[in-house]
């Protein structure tokens, strides 16, 4: 969790790789994704590099994987995940996958050669083997002469082909056997009987299982028929007829042996078909992880460099200093496994480069760090807003989105996805909204618990105030001091409370907001005033907690000038204004009660007056001298602007004017083939001495610096004015959700509660309904995605422009990357 605060030291290394042992090291470091590869041949076009052959080669298995997956989902097999990861191959077993699979795929063009036919075919024998197996069924069973072509109308005495009743006919029984579309089995089975005078005996059956049909591509259930007839005739016009019907006519065996060979033989074609994809099933997925790695190793490759020897391979790469160890690790790992005598190693070596930026997180910290990266990836060991933001952006969130029942719909919804995140269906879902929710689920989270408590805050749930504790203000009390006639009560719908009347106002309610101000005629305008300050204090504290943060930044980067030039000026203006109208805020709140409210000053006119340095008779000051502090506060605020518009570039332009007793440089060897001079390979003594920043650095541009820090300047100043205005959304938003949730419970809940009768009651069921369904698309859904936006825009805007630069980039470690099948 400590780079969380701020991002890791990284450092930029060299690897010493020898050439037997390279790709074993590569394939070591990929399992443990350390490493980010840096191109040390970027003029090289890809055609030209060492390893393009190996790459080739890669390419063309992953073609022959893409022709078998095809074939497979043709066949109707999906094939699934990698059990397990294997790890990268060696060059023999590379071969070995590779003849193994270019075979398969030669099986599979010779058999798919033509896919029309091959599935004609298939669709074929299967239908043939359904007409074998129903046949066998319908020649085992009784019948008699002339009976009715159906099935339930065969004898009970003699079997069809029983031989004393061949000797009896004197005549051969023949068979005619086949299928027939469905819809055509009425109209076939009426012709023949006509045509044929019932000189046959018809058997009908659907088959077991659906085909496709050739025509329409459609999914069918045929019908089996069986025709036994006497006389050649007779199967003359059995065959024209079927002819005409477009019926699949199949050979029938007469013999029980014959029968049961042909099965055999149909089994056997059916399952050759098969065994080349459950070949291809069972290997495919190992094979094409095994691949994409090798191929990953070999890019990796080409992009390091050999020595002047051509014996080694120098790779530079970004490492976050605390895994150096594991990387060498990783290295005598590969040495090993390839059997080199000599091991590779890791030096470290410095540059004048900003690194990439590696903030470690987990499942719980990194939805919020994905907002912060949203907004801009943190500059190198720049001090990182998620933690922060951890606790703010929720509060902000539920300071807008504060019910108590809303609040906790939304914490049990994100409970539910914490406590089954493990679940398959829920991680591997398709929908992207979805896998938005899931992601932040974290997140979603603490904005319901939040919720909840600025809900009790503001005593609502589903806009309904609760009694949790007695109400400080006492009805009856008021009565017994007051004139409260019958008729003044007819005439008075609505009763004043005076808090100056003793145990009328008993004190503060213990916590949040009193649930009698939801019956008061005034409720909106407290609310308004309240949520109103709540939002400017809020805001100010926000702010001032940005510049503040900015303090570590320029003590880690070693600029301390920046505390005094532009640390101070940022605070004494955003205190000597803003500060100072928190500090009236709270001054007016303890000093007038409710005995002296009626003359209490506007703050409004107070803070208008001081930018003026004018005073206004009729607004009396909160404080002896109000005036000249107020004065005094202005011109400090205005004295900080040219301080902090001044201050850094002037800094700057007197330090570069500062004299540097130079440093002589001695002549170097490039370490690398092609290498050219100033490149982090080779570093000279200075370098490492300076930390990586040469006197021959370009001297910065005083016109430059100048621009920069007046265009800070005029951002931060005008942006406390409009930042703080900005804050004033808190309580819109707020005000906004409490009024659609009261119009929603009046306008649809309360209507169910008007007849207390079991009409009522029935009644009270479609508009619950009808009640939760809005109250979860539009209070949850469109007014949680509000806040979250408002939330979103006040920490991007407002928080992090106060210190936040966000001008890095990520480290992208060299890792294998899981097969997703895409």
């Amino acid at each position: 969790m400590g780079s969380l605060f701020r991002s890791e030291e990284v450092c930029l290394a060299q690897l010493f790789l020898q050439s037997a042992s390279a790709y074993s090291c590569i394939s070591e470091l990929g399992e443990r994704g350390l490493l980010e590869f840096r191109d040390l041949n970027p003029k090289v076009s890809p055609f030209q590099r060492r390893f393009v052959g190996e790459v080739r080669r890669c390419e063309e298995m992953e073609k022959t994987f893409t022709f078998l997956q095809q074939e497979l989902r043709g066949a109707g097999r999906v094939p699934g995940p990698c059990p397990e990861s294997p790890r990268a191959p060696a060059a023999r077993e590379a071969l070995r996958v590779q003849e193994q699979s270019e075979q398969l795929a030669q099986e599979l063009r010779e058999v798919t050669r033509n896919r029309a036919s091959l599935r004609g075919r298939l669709r074929d024998l299967r239908q043939y083997l359904h007409v074998l197996r129903e046949g066998q069924r319908f020649t085992s069973l009784p019948a008699s002469l002339g009976s009715p072509p159906r099935p339930r109308a065969l004898s009970e005495r003699e079997p069809i082909l029983d031989p004393s009743l061949h000797q009896h006919l004197e005549r051969k029984i023949n068979f005619v056997a086949g299928v027939i579309h469905p819809w055509r089995v009425t109209a076939f089975e009426r012709l023949l009987w006509r045509a044929c005078r019932g000189y046959l005996v018809a058997s009908f059956v659907e088959m077991p299982e659906p085909m496709e049909d050739p025509a329409s591509g459609e999914s069918i259930t045929w019908v089996i028929f069986l025709i036994s007839y006497w006389g050649e005739q007779i199967g003359q016009k059995i065959r024209k007829i079927s002819d005409c019907f477009h019926c699949q006519v199949y050979p029938y065996p007469e013999s029980e042996a014959s029968r049961t060979d042909t099965i055999t033989g149909l089994h056997s074609q059916i399952q050759d078909l098969s065994v080349v994809l459950d070949k291809v099933a069972l290997a495919l997925p190992t094979w094409r992880v095994q691949v994409q790695k090798m191929k990953a190793i070999y890019l990796v490759l080409n992009q390091c460099s050999f020595d002047v020897t051509e014996k080694c391979l120098i790779a530079e790469v970004w490492c976050p200093v605390r895994d150096l160890t594991q990387v060498q690790d990783a290295l005598r790992q590969g040495s090993y496994q390839s059997g080199s005598s000599v091991e590779c190693f890791v030096q470290r070596i410095p540059t004048s480069e900003s690194p990439p930026t590696l903030i470690r997180t987990n499942k719980f910290t990194a939805g919020f760090q994905s907002i912060v990266d949203a907004y801009g990836v943190a500059s190198y060991q720049e001090v990182n807003p998620a933690p922060y933001a951890i606790i703010t952006f929720p509060f902000i969130f539920a300071i807008m989105f504060g019910d108590v029942g809303h609040g906790l719909l939304m914490f049990l919804f994100a409970l539910w996805m914490v406590l089954y995140e493990d679940s398959p269906r829920l991680r591997q879902g398709t929908n992207e909204i979805w896998l938005m929710f899931f992601e932040g689920r974290y997140l979603i989270l603490l904005m319901g618990a939040f919720s909840i408590y600025t809900g009790f805050i503001y005593n609502e749930c589903f806009s309904k105030a609760t009694a949790i504790f007695p109400s400080a203000w006492s009805v009856a009390t008021m009565a017994n001091h007051s004139s409260w006639s019958s008729a003044y009560l007819a005439t008075h719908p609505s009763l004043t409370l005076d808090p100056n009347v003793t145990g009328v106002f008993r004190g503060p309610y213990p916590f949040g907001i009193d649930p009698i101000w939801s019956l008061a005629t005034n409720h909106l305008n407290f609310l308004n005033s309240f949520k109103m300050k709540m939002s400017v204090v809020l805001g100010i504290v926000h702010m001032g907690f940005g510049v503040v943060l900015g303090v570590f930044n320029h003590v880690h980067f070693q600029q301390r000038h920046r505390l005094v030039l532009e640390f101070l000026p940022e605070m004494i203006f955003l205190l000597a204004l803003f500060g100072y109208l928190v500090f009236l805020i709270f001054y007016k709140w303890i000093k007038f009660s409710a005995a002296d409210s009626l003359v209490a000053p506007s703050i409004l006119i107070h803070f208008i007056n001081m930018f003026l340095f004018t005073s206004n008779a009729e607004n009396l000051p909160l404080f002896p001298g109000q005036v000249p502090v107020q004065m005094v506060l202005v011109v400090l605020a205005l004295a900080s602007v040219p301080v902090l518009l001044l201050g850094t570039p002037l800094y700057q332009w007197c330090r570069q004017r500062t004299p540097r007793t130079p440093v002589s440089t001695g002549e170097q060897e490039p370490l690398l083939e092609g290498q050219e001079a100033g490149n982090s390979v080779n570093a000279t003594k200075e370098d490492v001495e300076s930390g990586g920043h040469s006197p021959d650095t370009k001297h910065l541009d005083f016109t430059e610096i100048f621009m920069h820090q007046a265009i800070h300047t005029i951002e931060y100043c005008l942006g406390c004015v409009s930042n703080t205005a900005s804050y004033l959304r808190l309580w819109a938003l707020s005000l906004a959700h409490a009024q659609l949730s009261e119009v929603l419970w009046t306008m649809v809940m309360r209507n169910g509660f008007v007849r207390l009768s079991y009409v009522g009651g029935v009644v009270l069921v479609p508009v619950f309904a009808a009640f939760a369904v809005l109250t979860v698309a539009i209070l949850l859904v469109m007014e949680g995605l509000s806040a979250f936006l408002h939330a979103l825009r006040l920490h991007w805007v407002e928080f992090q422009n106060k210190f936040y630069v966000g001008a890095g980039y990520k480290l992208c470690p060299f890792a294998f990357a899981p097969d997703t099948w895409e």
